[in-house]
């Protein structure tokens, strides 16, 4: 299981978000391509950027950082965040992201899904973001009728990379991930998981881990910039086990 940081932005800046709520975050730095070097020198392999603006908007609203971010590492990126259309998928993964995350549009744009797991097969990632056990979209802002587990069985044939399971509840709180909605999710899915939202300890991890083989990773992000979780530490005590 790979730790992977969050790099969340806002305005040009890094910051997080308390239970995805826009008007509640907290700036951790101006300078977003020293965030991910610093998270790649202290041994991320991946680092996951959201658009949150784009998110809310409905298109790239950060990409010039997101640009800055790409340059000035060598480790693997996903980004999410507002990306709608095809060609902003195309954008992403010509310039270099590794990966792109569909969160709303995979809901609401189905066609827009299954174009872009033809063109891109396995560089696809499906956001998963859930309140309650059901999907939220629009950056959080809504939450729709449909079930997490129902989503995830509609879209087993897909050539999905990987899922992101976001409980917003947990999301900012540092109150440890919900394990019950998680183990729900990796049995339902057909696809590697990586757990997000609450993640605040080794032991949070350890459990996670413990799910089983399908978890991919976890996206660690509050308790990282907070410094409840150093990623060397943590990276080097989940390699030895």
């Amino acid at each position: 299981m790979i730790i992977i940081p969050a790099i969340d932005l806002k305005d040009g800046r890094c910051v997080r978000l308390r239970q995805g709520d826009m008007a509640a975050e907290t700036v951790y730095s101006s300078d977003v391509a020293e965030v991910a070097r610093k998270w790649q020198q202290s041994g991320a392999s991946l680092i996951h950027v959201v658009d949150l603006n784009g998110a809310v908007d409905g298109e790239p609203k950060n990409l010039r950082q997101i640009q800055s971010i790409m340059k000035s590492v060598t480790a693997l990126v996903q980004v999410g965040g507002g990306i709608r259309t095809l060609e902003t998928v195309r954008q992403y993964l010509h310039a270099g992201v590794s990966r792109v995350v569909l969160g709303t549009a995979a809901f609401t744009n189905r066609m827009l899904l299954d174009q872009a797991c033809r063109e891109f097969p396995q560089r696809i990632v499906l956001g998963l973001d859930a309140r309650d056990g059901r999907v939220a979209v629009k950056g959080w802002t809504a939450v729709s009728d449909i079930k997490a587990i129902d989503l995830l069985k509609e879209l087993s044939g897909c050539p999905i990379a990987s899922v992101i399971y976001t409980d917003i509840a947990r999301d900012g709180m540092l109150n440890g991930p919900n394990l019950s909605a998680l183990s729900e999710i990796v049995e339902f899915s057909s696809f590697p998981v990586i757990a997000s939202g609450g993640i605040t300890s080794l032991e949070d991890l350890r459990a996670i881990q413990s799910i089983g083989p399908k978890i991919e990773g976890a996206i660690v992000g509050k308790a990282l910039y907070d410094g409840k979780l150093d990623l060397e530490t943590t990276v080097a005590a989940l390699r030895k086990e």
